[in-house]
């Protein structure tokens, strides 16, 4: 009795443990109306099946508990089904993060993949390995859990999503045969190429990574404590992508910076001190003019 008292403990602390270290908490969302489907039970184990994929594996050797999960949302859009079991879609990506000492979650990457298609029967298996392209969901599903992962890293330490960037960037190079919003297209940059592009290999882009540091734990993780000290970080994570932009216009990850950004922006910084308003909304009207009504609200309060 002892004995087996003592293998299940171990079995408890083994089972215990990888739970700890599953790093994702994701919300798969299909929407399926435009597919004309009836029989639609398939996209309901297919939305079971991607939440366990990403949910359900330790990505890092890191021990997460149960609350410090990586939050965020997958919002798949079935466009067609030209043939049985073949799916063409896009994909919104949602991720969010805490905000130190208060309820608050900041959109931290909302970014929409505007070219998948891939294969799903039934009960598959969802198999992956990063250095070998098996298909196309296991590896777009994985290429956003490492991003995910790599956004987070980099809000709560200066360039801490590294690792996370160079396997999104393994995953992509393995896929390039699948094409589909993986290769180097020129007339579509909104793709999973860019997105990696622009955040890792690019030294234009990349100081974006500078900005997210910059603009959470320097910034709105001291709001409450070190007001002008916050405000002027988050001025400065502004500055850096605004230099981004200037050096070469409309880039992919300034883009997902201010998708993700602009309506949060716009609110924070109605409290901030005049001169630091004043610029920053000289920057973001160069830098997002399409929400240029918004930032000059920045001006009234």
């Amino acid at each position: 009795m002892t004995m087996k008292k003592g293998v299940t403990l171990i079995l408890f602390l083994i089972l215990s443990h990888h739970a700890f270290s599953q790093e994702l908490n994701f919300t798969v969302i299909i929407n399926s109306e435009r597919a004309r489907i009836q029989n639609t039970t398939i996209f309901t184990q297919m939305k079971t099946s991607f939440e366990q994929f990403l949910n359900g594996r330790s990505w890092t050797n890191d021990e997460f508990k149960p609350e410090e999960r990586i939050k965020g949302n997958l919002l798949i859009t079935i466009n067609d089904v030209p043939q049985v079991g073949t799916y063409n879609a896009t994909v919104q990506i949602q991720i969010v993060r805490p905000v130190y000492g208060t309820n608050y979650e900041s959109l931290l990457f909302n970014f929409a993949d505007r070219n998948w298609s891939f294969n799903y029967i039934e009960s598959q298996p969802l198999e992956f390995n990063r250095f070998t392209f098996l298909n196309n969901i296991s590896s777009l599903l994985a290429y956003y859990a490492q991003i995910a992962l790599g956004m987070d890293y980099d809000s709560f330490e200066s360039r801490g999503g590294d690792v996370f960037y160079v396997a999104a960037n393994d995953i992509v190079n393995n896929a390039q045969q699948a094409g589909n919003g993986w290769g180097q297209s020129t007339s579509d940059k909104r793709n999973r190429y860019w997105l990696i592009n622009d955040i890792y290999t690019s030294s234009v882009f990349s100081a974006i990574r500078d900005a997210y540091y910059l603009y959470h734990r320097q910034g709105l993780d001291i709001l409450l404590i070190e007001p002008d000290q916050a405000y002027q970080n988050i001025l400065e994570a502004i500055k850096i992508v605004a230099k981004a932009n200037s050096t070469q216009p409309n880039g992919i990850f300034v883009i997902s910076f201010m998708d993700a950004k602009s309506d949060e922006i716009s609110k924070i910084l109605k409290n901030a001190p005049l001169e630091v308003r004043t610029e920053a909304v000289k920057l973001l009207l160069q830098v997002d003019p399409n929400n240029a009504r918004k930032y000059n609200e920045l001006l009234k309060s």
